[in-house]
């Protein structure tokens, strides 16, 4: 029961900060804009990220395909991390480095709903 519990407050931390970024991305808030054209792949980048990111939240809310969602999130977040760490900075437009921290915290919660779906990722090895 415990275990369930965690599963479920790990997707739904996962998917509300994902599904909540996507109103600056499809909206072309100023933000989102510098970031991805500060990466060199504005506009597409941004709606390319933003697809993948509602389709990975979706995944993550149903039982049967967290794991496939949470491996997607898990590359996109990487990406995004790894895009503050040596291209952005943490602190992008005086945010504070929420952005940097809620791409953390989403990492972080796909690392566990992975651990907890280990068995699938397996088998999908073998």
């Amino acid at each position: 029961m415990k275990k369930e519990i965690i599963i479920w407050m790990l997707r739904i931390v996962a998917s509300v900060i994902l599904l909540q970024t996507l109103y600056f991305k499809f909206s072309g808030a100023e933000e989102s804009v510098y970031i991805f054209s500060t990466l060199g792949i504005e506009p597409y980048g941004r709606i390319g990220s933003g697809i993948a990111e509602l389709i990975a939240a979706i995944l993550i809310l149903i039982p049967k395909t967290t794991w496939i969602g949470a491996l997607g999130a898990f590359g996109i977040m990487t990406g995004a991390i790894l895009s503050h760490l040596f291209i952005l900075g943490i602190v992008v437009k005086n945010d504070g480095g929420t952005l940097f921290a809620l791409a953390v915290i989403t990492l972080l919660c796909c690392l566990g709903l992975l651990y907890f779906n280990k068995n699938k990722l397996f088998n999908l090895l073998n």
